[in-house]
């Protein structure tokens, strides 16, 4: 094959040739390619390049790159953000994931459910990407569901606020003090809550971002601009997503008998005395005993998460649900294992 200098040397008689030669080739379903190698690697694609024209070599190369993309840490940062919240246990790195697994199924669900929605972004990403035919949050802590509530229902008037707000030190804790009057109100005090304390806290005793950032100080997470955005973009989306303010059982318990659902389960992390969840969460104390027993009398497909432990593994195997070891990259851009697990 000719390089682009060579090609631009040719008489126009050669150039023809070439072009008809390129065209025969595509016409065979060859086509050039052009990749970025590093020079570690360049030895080894240059033992590959002889199979690179022929179709019988598709399958290996397919199975090959399957296996190191599953290897592969996903990048949060990678990945689009569509929720407003932000969660030190967000599942945005886990959207990948999730995505595969409701595509290998025969046909699409009906319903996908996240009966424990915190900042939402799976169920989010499942209603942008038309993956399911409905999409149901649930959430019991109430400062996060009236920030759905008001998303779903009249988003402008959050909106506004957000917009018009001038954050400072003084500013922010006098709106976090005050006395909640309705949804709206509670809506944007969590809103603020949320971006303005340490990691994004919404427990008790989370205090506010001093240094932040580059030296922003307590604004290094407030982006009015992109939240207002999220927010536009969540309600445009609103006739595809129900909202239950309510325990996450009671909702997997309503939908257990519906074949053609997908439940995503992300309850906080407290199991095996993990306190990681107690900390960041308000509602914390779960049955995850009795959680496994409910997922195992549902009739549809379902995904949990939850940190690596010696008894959430136990639980796994005495229910024979299958666990799936998984590499994620969080934020710090540090490479930790999560568990997956699905029926067998």
């Amino acid at each position: 094959m000719l390089t682009e200098t060579d090609v631009s040397q040719l008489d126009p008689t050669g150039l023809q040739r070439q072009r008809r030669h390129l065209q025969r080739l595509k016409n065979e379903g060859i086509f050039r390619k052009t990749v970025l190698v590093h020079e570690d690697c360049a030895p080894y694609i240059d033992k590959l390049k002889r199979h690179f024209r022929y179709p019988d070599s598709a399958p290996i190369f397919r199975e090959f790159a399957d296996r190191l993309e599953k290897v592969k840490p996903i990048n949060v940062a990678q990945v689009s953000q569509l929720s407003p919240f932000r969660y030190p246990g967000g599942k945005t790195w886990l959207v990948p994931n999730i995505r595969e697994l409701i595509l290998a199924l025969n046909k699409k669900p009906r319903h996908f459910i996240e009966p424990f929605a915190g900042g939402g972004i799976v169920g989010l990403s499942v209603a942008a990407e038309k993956l399911a035919d409905h999409v149901v949050l649930a959430e019991l802590d109430d400062g996060v569901a009236a920030v759905w509530e008001a998303i779903l229902t009249n988003p402008e008037i959050l909106c506004d606020r957000i917009l018009a707000f001038n954050l400072t030190q003084d500013s922010a804790r006098r709106i976090l003090e005050e006395s909640e009057t309705g949804i709206q109100q509670r809506a944007f005090q969590t809103v603020l809550r949320n971006r303005v304390q340490h990691g994004g806290i919404l427990a008790p005793g989370a205090s506010l971002i001093k240094n932040g950032e580059n030296g922003k100080g307590i604004s290094s997470r407030w982006y009015p601009q992109t939240l207002v955005k999220r927010i536009r973009l969540i309600y445009l989306m609103r006739n595809n997503i129900s909202f239950i303010h309510g325990d996450g059982f009671e909702v997997v318990r309503a939908y257990q008998n519906n074949s053609n659902s997908f439940f995503f389960i992300d309850p906080p992390y407290t199991a095996g005395g993990k306190k990681a969840g107690k900390r960041l969460y308000l509602h914390n104390t779960i049955d995850h005993e009795y959680l496994f027993l409910l997922m195992s009398k549902v009739k549809g497909n379902f995904v949990m998460t939850y940190d690596d432990s010696d008894s959430v593994r136990k639980l796994a195997r005495n229910f024979r649900f299958k666990v799936t070891l998984i590499p994620m990259k969080n934020t710090h851009h540090q490479v930790m294992m999560e568990l997956l697990i699905t029926k067998s």
